[in-house]
């Protein structure tokens, strides 16, 4: 994860999904499991990850502690993604 990619994650999420651009988030602030985020939301979250990376990451093999940060959701994209055709 660079940050550049970061901050665009923290961004959308602050502005797409929240819909709180000035709320404080950084990469490790928990988003699931506190609440503060949805799980609904995720698949939003999902897709602007893979937009994100270029990477095509399996929707069902991942779990909502694996979207539980912005660090968690680069490690899980690094871990399970494969470079889009």
């Amino acid at each position: 994860m660079d940050s550049a990619q970061s901050e665009a994650m923290i961004k959308y999420v602050k502005e797409k999904i929240l819909r709180k651009p000035d709320m404080v988030l950084d990469a490790d602030t928990i988003l699931v499991s506190s609440g503060i985020v949805d799980s609904f939301a995720l698949v939003e979250a999902l897709f602007e990850l893979e937009r994100i990376t270029k990477l095509r990451i399996p929707a069902a093999k991942v779990a909502p502690a694996d979207m539980d940060t912005v660090r968690k959701m680069f490690e899980t994209a690094e871990k399970m993604g494969k470079p889009r055709k």
